[in-house]
């Protein structure tokens, strides 16, 4: 983390127990591109090994937390695959690996981790949120696993963790509308542990939460995490293997491309089932 990070900042003040991860955009959106897939790895790992580390908060920049994968962003890369045979989708494969591994680093992540959300909170945003430990949110914030609509898969470990988030019920209401849902259903099926009237409350929850979990002995709250994590990790393995090997077929097909085209248009999509 010596050079500048493009896709989020580090607060960490020296001697201090507690490091804010801050994501930064592209726009308004903070949405997850390029950059953010190819710094993420290493922001949580060199977290994971700072010895003075104890817990750690993500948010977003300004009034949202994210809006999911950065579709222009990943364009350039993804689009030449689209038309492409079995060569194309061992490289689609290869490029959804690299981003499920940064969430992978997350989860694995030795110290508590908090999200704090405001705004919207996407797709891929909401698949980050899920890799962490406990979440807080806004009133005002909002929450979709929009991906279905996009003609894809939820491929980061959404519908793998949201089931022993929320429940089985939940979760499948949440992937398979790609629905809107507010703060207060978020609340209500467990997705966030608490709902805050705004963004300066929530931040002050936020931090005194780590606080707390930093004040704990750090070598009980690591094991207690790491048995929590291990229960799921093969499970979990297994699905994000499942859901990618569907996508690299599924975003071949004319209906993603239709999905695609709609997007940019900013029009209904007519999806045919091909």
């Amino acid at each position: 983390m010596s050079s500048p990070l493009q896709s989020m900042r580090i607060e960490h003040p020296a001697g201090a127990h507690v490091a804010e991860v801050v994501l930064l955009g592209p726009g308004r959106g903070n949405a997850l591109g390029p950059d953010f897939w190819n710094e993420a790895p290493g922001v949580f790992a060199a977290l994971d090994a700072d010895p003075g580390l104890r817990a750690v908060i993500i948010r977003g920049e300004g009034a949202n937390f994210s809006y999911g994968l950065d579709l222009m962003g990943v364009a350039p890369e993804i689009g030449p695959l689209l038309d492409g045979g079995a060569g194309a989708r061992a490289q689609i494969f290869e490029l959804g690996r690299k981003m499920q591994r940064s969430f992978e680093v997350l989860a694995a992540l030795g110290k508590p981790v908090i999200a704090a959300i405001d705004g919207w909170c996407i797709g891929g945003g909401l698949e980050l949120v899920c890799a962490c430990d406990l979440r807080l949110c806004t009133e005002g914030a909002r929450f979709s696993l929009r991906e279905v609509k996009m003609s894809m898969v939820s491929d980061l470990g959404g519908l793998q963790r949201l089931p022993y988030l929320v429940g089985e019920g939940h979760a499948r209401e949440l992937a398979l509308t790609g629905g809107d849902y507010p703060a207060a259903h978020a609340e209500r099926i467990g997705l966030v542990n608490a709902v805050l009237p705004d963004a300066a409350a929530l931040m002050i929850r936020a931090r005194g939460l780590a606080a707390q979990l930093a004040a704990n002995p750090p070598l009980a709250v690591t094991a207690t995490k790491r048995v929590m994590n291990a229960r799921l990790e093969s499970s979990i393995a297994v699905g994000l293997r499942e859901a990618l090997m569907h996508n690299t077929s599924i975003m071949q097909s004319a209906d993603f491309q239709e999905a695609m085209a709609a997007f940019l248009e900013k029009r209904t999509p007519n999806f045919a089932g091909k």
